[in-house]
């Protein structure tokens, strides 16, 4: 009887032991996974970071006799050992019957929509006016640092600045904003960051190097380019870190959660209502005065209607890369096959720069005044807009912190070499057959 009793209890521990040591390797691939899938959502996750769309996709609503039950669709299940065991009351659970969850109230579904595309669209414009500016300054017109023909590509500047800026206000700084306003932060991160800077912008630079024969410095382009962005995010969220410890050391963060003591908050429906309709009227007038400009400046050409068409024109690439970005921490199929890639970004920046690479051949063969102009607006407003490497950077730099960060090179490798061939096949080769001369 006591050797039973023994039996029973070393079998009993030997299947506790094995549990848990199940359940353990279990956590540790679902850890992994969790990281994974951060590290691919670092940058954006589209329409998914709408309060109204998050609350509505997370959390359902039912009743079990009598009882509220609240499932959250992001949870994933739970290992079957632990999931056999006998449920938990619904009083421990719920807390009280009477207690109900009620989602925020925050604007309708649709002005929401609307509200977060005017944030993108107003600072998606300010991003590709930026942009311009930057070319112009460290261009061969004022600083002579950055040209056409050099490692140094034109786009290199807004880059590197705006990789550096990704690594303050969509790293370390985007809770706190977000915190004030969601779609304020998506404005700057999404609409402005992502704007400055332009994958297809460096990768058709790269092409036209490689037209002309330069392949080694083709090449170069892209290493020094990546590594250069790389540094920049990097040093971004260095010094970010040390503005918040400098907060911390003044006494102006919550030491709860770190976050800035700033008590204004966009959550009534009063102050979204509000902040909607002034980014509407700010887009209105950009637009009003980009579509004036380039009426009185499109007949006579030249850089100034090719950047107030761009301003036009702009939003859209924002908007497109807005939603392809809920793609970002999916994966593929039912599965979620290769979830650490991000997938939206990655579609953003090589159709873009697919696009970008078949505007140019047009711009060559049709070459006109109005064709160039045209041409030039929407691969400078919404290629470059579409195309994104703030965004990129921040989930390189998420992914070389991860416990698997070979991955960042792997998915820096997918982008470029993917943008760089299908480039080649639609801007070189009618380039090496029909002889077109790149326009400098």
């Amino acid at each position: 009887m006591v050797d039973m009793e023994r039996m029973n209890s070393d079998g009993g521990s030997s299947i506790r032991r094995r549990s848990l040591s199940l359940s353990s390797h279990r956590s540790h691939h679902t850890d992994n996974d969790v990281d994974c899938e951060s590290a691919s959502e670092a940058g954006d996750i589209g329409d998914r970071a709408l309060p109204s769309r998050r609350f509505s996709e997370s959390n359902s609503f039912h009743s079990e006799n009598g009882s509220t039950v609240i499932t959250n669709s992001s949870v994933r299940p739970l290992p079957q050992e632990l999931s056999s065991t006998p449920p938990l009351s619904t009083d421990a659970t719920v807390g009280s019957h009477d207690s109900k969850l009620e989602p925020p109230k925050d604007l309708p579904q649709l002005l929401d929509y609307v509200s977060c595309m005017a944030h993108l669209a107003v600072f998606g414009i300010l991003g590709v006016l930026t942009r311009y500016l930057l070319q112009k300054l460290f261009g061969p017109g004022v600083a002579n640092v950055t040209s056409n023909h050099t490692i140094l590509y034109l786009d290199l500047p807004s880059n590197m600045i705006g990789s550096f800026l990704m690594g303050w206000f969509g790293v370390e700084f985007k809770k706190d904003i977000s915190h004030v306003s969601e779609h304020l932060a998506i404005g700057i991160t999404t609409g402005y960051l992502g704007s400055l800077t332009t994958f297809s912008g460096w990768n058709q630079k790269m092409l036209e190097l490689s037209a002309s024969g330069h392949w080694v410095i083709s090449a170069l382009g892209f290493l020094i380019g990546l590594s250069l962005v790389a540094v920049s995010i990097a040093f971004g969220v260095e010094t970010a870190k040390g503005f918040r410890w400098l907060l911390n050391r003044l006494n102006l963060t919550s030491p709860e959660n770190g976050i800035s003591k700033i008590n204004y908050k966009v959550n009534s429906y009063h102050c979204q209502m509000t902040a909607m309709v002034i980014f509407l009227v700010i887009l209105g007038i950009l637009w009003g005065v980009s579509g004036a400009l380039v009426k009185a400046k499109f007949k006579h050409g030249g850089s100034a209607a090719e950047l107030w068409f761009a301003c036009m024109v702009g939003p859209i690439g924002v908007w497109i890369r807005w939603f392809l970005a809920r793609l970002n921490g999916r994966g593929l199929g039912k599965k979620g096959l290769f979830q650490w890639i991000p997938f939206g970004t990655l579609i953003a920046n090589v159709s873009a720069a697919c696009v970008m690479a078949a505007l140019s051949t047009i711009k060559n063969a049709v070459n006109t005044r109005d064709c160039d102009t045209v041409v030039a607006g929407i691969q400078f407003g919404v290629m470059g807009c579409l195309s994104t490497v703030s965004t990129f950077a921040a989930e390189f730099n998420a992914m070389r912190k991860t416990n698997e960060p070979w991955r960042a090179y792997v998915y820096a490798a997918i982008t470029i070499c993917v943008s760089f061939s299908l480039g080649i096949l639609i801007y070189c080769i009618p380039y090496w057959t029909k002889g077109f001369e790149i326009d400098t």
